[in-house]
């Protein structure tokens, strides 16, 4: 099996290249209309370890954190805002985290950045705490719901997520995440345990390589959660639904709560 392509998603998205310039440009005009609602701060000294943070109109019923993907290795939250969109009109505030990337550090050092802005925006915001993220942020919201994480989160809902990091060794992405045993077993959210206090639930698109069905499948069962197989969605529009309030996606994420 050619491990490369098994994780290659753009190769199998028509039009994959007019995607991101077009997250640029929606994601921008969402940060122009919020306006003063749109907020940035600093979580930490790096330079990307910075946050945005916008806040609903009118009474605040809590706050999702969405975390970008790009295999720990690209990306920044400013590309990503538009996805606000469908929290902010059901009265959540929404925070979208940057992180420093591989391989400038390793993947556990991304996941304690994570951790320390999940700490610093539940002091920030009233209410209960939802985690999601789409692909490699998946993986990093699959972690703020196990046991190991001492951050006080309501709900995770990982989108896509590296469940197992260990295939991900086997790629060329190895020479810039430099994963060893110790980190692969650390790191798995499938090896780790849901907190008990935390619900979760898996939400991954049909159209979607393979490899990511079974990741999202593999986290599932690992922690016995519901998984949602999304209809016609591949990897880089199963985050679309988050733009949309009455969306499953959204009701499944801050239902309840």
């Amino acid at each position: 099996m050619d491990m490369d392509l098994a994780y290659a998603n753009a190769a199998f998205i028509p039009g994959a290249a007019e995607y991101p310039p077009r997250w640029a440009a929606k994601a921008a005009g969402l940060r122009g209309a919020l306006g003063a609602r749109a907020q940035h701060f600093a979580y930490g000294p790096k330079p990307r370890q910075g946050c945005d943070l916008f806040l609903p109109e009118g009474t605040l019923k809590g706050l999702m954190i969405f975390i970008h993907g790009g295999y720990w290795v690209q990306f920044d939250p400013s590309q990503w805002s538009h996805l606000a969109a469908g929290a902010l009109a059901r009265g959540w505030a929404c925070a979208m985290p940057g992180y420093t990337l591989a391989p400038e550090v390793r993947v556990h050092e991304i996941t304690a950045e994570i951790a320390e802005v999940t700490r610093q925006l539940a002091q920030r915001v009233a209410g209960p705490v939802v985690v999601t993220g789409h692909s490699a942020g998946g993986h990093l919201a699959a972690r703020m719901g196990c046991t190991d994480q001492a951050v006080a989160v309501a709900r995770v809902v990982p989108i896509s997520p590296l469940a197992d990091l260990a295939p991900l060794a086997l790629t060329k992405m190895q020479e810039k995440l430099r994963l060893d045993p110790t980190e692969i077993t650390a790191e798995s959210p499938a090896r780790q345990t849901l907190r008990p206090e935390t619900s979760a639930h898996v939400w991954v698109g049909g159209q979607e390589r393979p490899s990511f069905l079974w990741h999202a499948r593999l986290l599932s069962e690992a922690w016995g959660c519901g998984w949602t197989v999304s209809p016609g969605k591949h990897h880089f529009n199963i985050v679309e639904d988050l733009e949309t309030p009455e969306s499953d996606l959204m009701s499944t994420l801050l239902d309840g709560l």
